[in-house]
């Protein structure tokens, strides 16, 4: 019996119709990488185990695909379920892969070094809307500099992609790593900050009450939780907000290194120009994952029920861990299918008719198949899209072919027409037919 196909859960194939519309957000983002002078690198879908273990806290170290070993070892680790001699694991993300390859590759870069890079990520989550287990990001980093003028660089990507595509709603949110550690050490729990911003971070899906619930549970007093209310209600410009956060955090010296570092980049954009993002100082985003040390990023498109669409922030000694030190870095990251279902939602991805096959020559015969080979070569040296029908069939499939594909004219040359130097020419959506003189046909586009 003949197996039924499927994909496993939490990944999908794409037809050509999705991969267009890929592309265009593939294609838009790397375009705003390049001109900002980002160069492109790949990296394995393997990597160490312990490249990534770690990296990312116990929630996303619990989500890394482990890749059991061949063979017999394998099979008999994974029937005793010992993990303990697992060796690699599909990437979770590819900021790490990033700093490890930035550690091995060190004597052939030049520094700082921007890169981008753009391929697919696992995470053994559970699949829902939006949400996959195997899904590409797009990202930026540069790595080996302190200035903050890259944070300012990466809102302007964000900016310009993302209206570029479309999008004329949506926030860039931004906070400081600092400003948390800040907040821990005016509460008295500067050793749980982790725990903290991991509570903190699942505000949008819990709501406040359930952040202080989970506070509550690991362990945090009805003090702490007091302290930290007023947080949560902050409210005014984001200078009005940065000024209420001073008064909040005056005894502590890496809580207002955090504000001075947002005023700088909140101050940089005010001089320029954001054609649609809004910049919103958010003192709740956190950013779940261990190695953030500064700004942090959340990109939110509104008018959807789908959650951040990109993310990001500063990371000063990631590379650290693999033995190179004083290299920090700050990049974000582009969620190439949260956006597709954004633009999906909205209605905004464009007339890709020109990215299709425009014209199709119908085959009579050898003969015929020649001539339609040669006219197509010439119309494809102008820039159009041409197919010849390959077999000389029933003219009802040849039609039917086009019609499936949604191919706009279809060219009719028998010998009777080539003899004539003319072609018939079919518009499909009107139904109309014309003769077309065969030097004309390259202007068979025009014709609606």
């Amino acid at each position: 019996m003949a197996q039924k196909p499927s994909n496993p859960k939490g990944t999908r194939d794409f037809l050509p119709e999705v991969m267009l519309r890929r592309n265009l957000i593939f294609d838009t983002i790397k375009e705003q990488f390049i001109r900002y002078g980002y160069q492109a690198i790949e990296t394995p879908a393997l990597e160490k185990k312990d490249t990534l273990m770690g990296k990312y806290g116990e929630e996303g170290d619990r989500l890394i695909f482990k890749l059991f070993p061949r063979g017999r070892k394998g099979e008999k680790l994974l029937e005793e379920k010992d993990a303990s001699h697992i060796e690699e694991a599909l990437r979770y993300d590819l900021t790490v892969p990033f700093a490890r390859f930035v550690v091995q590759h060190q004597n052939e870069l030049s520094f700082p070094f921007k890169r981008y890079q753009i391929q697919p990520v696992w995470r053994a989550d559970k699949p829902q809307k939006g949400r996959y287990r195997e899904f590409y990001q797009c990202d930026a980093d540069v790595v080996g500099s302190n200035s903050l003028l890259f944070e300012v660089e990466f809102i302007h990507i964000y900016d310009k992609a993302l209206s570029k595509l479309g999008l004329t709603d949506f926030s860039i949110n931004i906070n400081n790593r600092k400003i948390l550690s800040g907040i821990a050490e005016v509460c008295g729990e500067s050793d749980r900050i982790i725990d903290i911003t991991v509570a903190i971070d699942k505000l949008d899906k819990i709501g406040k009450e359930g952040v202080q619930k989970e506070l509550s549970e690991k362990g945090f007093t009805s003090d702490f939780l007091e302290k930290i209310d007023p947080l949560f209600d902050l409210s005014g410009s984001n200078s009005e907000k940065l000024e209420k956060l001073k008064s909040y955090l005056a005894q502590s010296e890496i809580g207002m290194i955090g504000i001075n570092e947002l005023e700088f980049i909140l101050d940089k954009i005010s001089k320029s120009t954001l054609e649609n993002a809004k910049l919103n100082f958010d003192v709740t985003l956190a950013r779940g994952l261990n190695y953030y040390t500064g700004a942090i990023f959340e990109v939110k498109a509104h008018g959807v029920s789908i959650g951040s669409i990109g993310g990001g922030g500063r990371y000063d000694d990631l590379t650290g861990i693999f033995g190179l030190k004083d290299k920090p870095g700050v990049g974000i990251s582009f969620g190439a299918d949260r956006i597709y279902d954004v633009l999906e939602e909205l209605n905004l991805f464009p007339d890709f008719s020109k990215d299709s096959t425009q014209v199709l020559f119908i085959n009579f015969g050898e003969a015929e198949a020649d001539f339609c080979m040669q006219q197509a070569e010439l119309m494809r040296a102008n820039g159009m899209n041409v197919e010849v029908y390959p077999e000389s069939t029933k003219m009802q499939k040849q039609f039917k072919y086009a019609d499936q594909k949604g191919i706009p004219f279809v060219v009719l040359a028998g010998s009777r027409e080539i003899e004539g130097g003319k072609v018939q020419v079919k518009n499909m959506a009107s139904g109309e037919q014309r003769d077309m003189d065969v030097k004309s046909l390259k202007e068979v586009e025009t014709w609606k």
